[in-house]
């Protein structure tokens, strides 16, 4: 068995399933946190989209995993992030229609009280600018979520004469305002001071920090140089989730779980070739989908195991059915510990805003492989080292098929059989196609969907039932505890 440190599945991943009714504010709970990613799908019926949300794009906005289209925008859509769940406007054909059953996936980031530290320098570029994490551009705008903690390190010997503070004035007191200091600490070579004591000590401490718990509905701030104006540059603090990442070409916003190996980022693209995003995982993503919010085109996603070598030159769509293509720097140089990799095709344009939904495999509970299907009822065994909770699969060489959805809500016992595709708004259908094992899964069906002879096809699993090791080091499943 894959012996998992993640003793409850449910404090990250949870399937939810709700009957809509039609009316505003429909709180849909029992997800067990505060989600930052909901993927929601109407059961019964046809011609209702995959309607995909996330708390760094923030509520009401949603793209559309079936389609190409754009992001969009609906007040009465999902309104609200909440504690145990969402709540839902009075949309319907989307997400709340009368008396339709529908599935929901959510996945959780960094939550609400996400922690980040930027390393601070100071360059020349024009003047002496303040830059973070060197990155390639100075006086950048942060974007900082409120409920986080942000440690600004200044220890670096060029910031010796440039203590850096916060203000709500542009420029801080060279444009005639104040310091602020709700939710500031000062601290000088590990102890916390006062504020004038930061300043003048600032210069002869080793250890340099400004850190700030930014307080809800905190005012646009902007930081500046105590001694010298023009250095410094906005902070946005957002209501929706993410903070600034600067470790590719292009500054994203990132909410990321690097326990659960999840992350949200958005980007504008600054380039149309060889570019990367930072996903915050600090592993190296498996599995990544990238969708345009500003323009039209298809989703790109990139899997580790559709090409042993040179994985990043091939992309699947998720809103079709067609095998892996081929593209050369399709990903850019491919996937880091830091970075994911974006280049030519699938729809990257300079200008154009983008979200990506990055995985990192967390053994015991998670799993991205492939497999090969062998066409009987006593069909492919796949070993993911727990009981899965939600498998996505498809075929990726030989034919052409769909992407195929199976949870155990909708199936909590064997044969798991009721199917979703998320590449298309049809309803669910029934086959006898696998079964949810203790340490995978197993699929009881011919036919090229899911189980062709011979032909290749890559997956995620979630996990419902990890093991893990009790005080006296022995393995045993998370329900014997």
């Amino acid at each position: 068995m894959a012996y998992s440190s993640i003793t409850k599945p449910t404090d990250h991943f949870n399937t939810v399933l709700y009957t809509g009714n039609g009316n505003t504010n429909l709180a849909v709970t029992g997800v067990e946190f505060q989600p930052d990613w909901v993927w929601i799908k109407a059961r019964t019926t046809a011609d209702y989209n995959h309607m995909l949300f996330d708390a760094v794009r923030g509520a009401t906005k949603y793209v559309k995993s079936d389609t190409n289209s754009a992001e969009n925008t609906l007040a009465e859509t999902l309104k609200s992030f909440d504690s145990d769940g969402f709540t839902l406007g009075n949309q319907a054909y989307t997400v709340n229609d009368n008396t339709i059953p529908f599935a929901s996936w959510n996945w959780l980031a960094a939550g609400t009280t996400p922690s980040q530290t930027y390393t601070v320098k100071v360059v020349s570029d024009g003047g002496n600018k303040y830059r973070f994490d060197d990155y390639g551009t100075s006086a950048v705008t942060l974007d900082l979520q409120e409920g986080g903690t942000y440690t600004f390190d200044g220890s670096d010997s060029s910031m010796a004469s440039h203590p850096i503070k916060l203000s709500e004035t542009s420029n801080g007191t060279h444009g005639g305002g104040s310091s602020y200091n709700t939710g500031v600490t000062y601290q000088l070579d590990g102890s916390s001071v006062t504020e004038s004591a930061y300043v003048s000590g600032y210069s002869s401490a080793s250890s340099r920090k400004l850190i700030i718990t930014v307080a809800a509905s905190a005012p646009t701030l902007y930081y500046y140089c105590h001694y010298h104006s023009g250095m410094g540059g906005q902070v946005n603090t957002n209501s929706t989730h993410g903070s600034s990442n600067f470790s590719g070409s292009m500054q994203a916003n990132v909410s990321v779980n690097t326990t659960a190996g999840f992350s949200v980022a958005t980007f504008t693209a600054s380039g149309s070739g060889d570019e990367s995003f930072g996903h915050g995982l600090g592993a190296k993503p498996k599995v990544m989908f990238l969708k345009s919010r500003s323009n039209s085109g298809s989703w790109g996603v990139y899997h580790e195991n559709t090409d042993a070598s040179a994985p990043e030159d091939d992309y699947l769509n998720l809103n079709g059915t067609a095998a892996k293509a081929d593209l050369a720097g399709v990903f850019g140089a491919g996937m880091t510990s830091s970075v994911a990799g974006v280049g030519v095709g699938v729809g990257f344009t300079s200008g154009h805003t983008y979200v990506g939904y990055c995985f990192a495999e967390k053994k015991g509970f998670s799993k991205f492989g492939s497999y090969v299907g062998n066409n009987s009822t006593d069909g492919t065994f796949i070993y993911t080292g727990f009981k899965p909770a939600w498998v996505l699969l498809k075929i990726y060489s030989g034919t052409t098929g769909a992407w195929t959805l199976f949870d155990n809500k909708r199936d909590p016992f064997n044969e798991v059989d009721n199917r979703l595709f998320p590449d298309t708004y049809g309803a669910e259908s029934d086959g006898n196609d696998c079964d949810f094992l203790s340490n995978g899964f197993k699929h009881r069906t011919t036919g090229s969907g899911t189980n062709g002879n011979g032909y290749s096809y890559i997956y995620m699993a979630f996990a419902e039932n990890p093991f893990v090791a009790n005080d006296s080091g022995t393995a045993v499943p998370v329900t014997a505890r």
